[in-house]
């Protein structure tokens, strides 16, 4: 199975769309669908009637997920970095950041 590139818990700058620019943490990764949701990025709003289980109604904020490819990691320095797999000696795989060359925790 190939190593994920952006996983949860990950830094990650929005490259496109409303939210471009803006830094969150990715909250949750769908591998199939290439999605990730990233917290305070992409909320959407959802007008609710008022029902029985809320009697209130109103509106309801949430974060929609975005397309893995309008996302990029955060280096040090908070800049947008590609991703690349290193095998090191000992066999392991590591995500290392291209633009600085730095070892991603995770």
């Amino acid at each position: 199975m190939a190593m994920a590139k952006i996983k949860k818990g990950d830094t990650v700058v929005v490259l496109a769309g409303k939210d471009k620019g803006k830094t969150g943490e990715v909250t949750r990764v769908d591998p199939k669908a290439s999605k990730v949701v990233v917290s305070g990025v992409n909320v959407a709003v959802r007008h609710r009637k008022p029902s029985q289980a809320n009697p209130q109604g109103g509106l309801d904020r949430f974060e929609a997920p975005l397309h893995i490819s309008n996302v990029a990691i955060a280096d040090k320095n908070g800049k947008p970095s590609r991703v690349r797999i290193e095998t090191g000696k000992d066999g392991k795989k590591t995500r290392v950041a291209v633009k600085t060359g730095e070892k991603i925790d995770g």
